[in-house]
């Protein structure tokens, strides 16, 4: 449903004169001026991670890489495969080191992300040179926040910069979750307006450049997930939502 939307969205966003699945530049016609910018492309993010964080019983580590190797096979941009948290905190993440090691990359063009909730995690995760994105889950609504990362979100804030510099001294990227992007659960006032500020402040004062706007609870609707986009895309290009 959500892969439907954003499909529909780009393409009334697309410029004009490229058609779909078309690389590069149109033609120009005499006078028509420049050519148009090429359209905005869809990456399919796979998220196992996900799936499999909250399970109870523990997955051996041979199982997940044999299962995370079928999907880099698949052609997906990239996979969310591990998080580098404590282990009490997510018991089933606690081999994410070891379960990089078994992955097969060689003749794949998928990258790695892995999640990271604090500084020491980050700094974990920077040392492994097949990880190419860091993911920190940095939630609008301060219930979320406290009960995800146990961070205030002007704490958060202060760890997403941080994490921000370790990423540009190791050569990886960052992506920003912003949790709970269409909604909460906890009763909670929302305005879809407050993305904008949050998104607005992760590019000016911290340069991020790649950011996922998560329905976290699976309550966002197609007009919303519509205004989002349409006021977000065409408000910052050079970000990759």
């Amino acid at each position: 449903f959500f892969f439907a939307m954003l499909t529909r969205l780009l393409a009334r966003l697309r410029p004009r004169g490229i058609a779909s699945g078309q690389r590069g530049c149109t033609t120009p016609q005499p006078g028509a001026g420049p050519s148009p910018a090429p359209s905005p492309g869809l990456k399919i993010i796979e998220c196992p991670r996900d799936a499999i964080q909250g399970l109870r019983n523990f997955i051996p580590t041979g199982q997940k890489q044999r299962y995370i190797n079928a999907l880099l096979r698949c052609g997906f941009d990239t996979i969310d495969f591990g998080s580098f948290v404590g282990p009490k905190a997510v018991p089933q993440m606690r081999d994410t080191a070891e379960v990089l090691k078994g992955l097969d990359l060689s003749g794949t063009a998928s990258k790695l992300l892995a999640i990271v909730a604090n500084h020491k995690g980050a700094e974990e995760a920077c040392l492994l040179p097949e990880i190419r994105y860091l993911g920190f889950p940095l939630s609008v609504n301060e219930t979320f926040q406290q009960r995800n990362t146990k961070k205030s979100i002007r704490q958060a804030f202060e760890t997403v910069q941080r994490t921000q510099d370790l990423c540009g001294r190791s050569g990886k990227e960052l992506v920003v979750y912003l949790s709970m992007a269409f909604g909460n659960p906890y009763g909670d006032p929302y305005d879809e307006h407050v993305i904008d500020d949050f998104v607005a402040r992760l590019d000016t004062r911290l340069g991020v450049r790649i950011i996922s706007l998560a329905d976290t609870i699976g309550c966002s609707t197609p007009d919303l997930i519509t205004r989002l986009y349409t006021r977000l895309i065409p408000k910052y290009p050079h970000i990759e939502f």
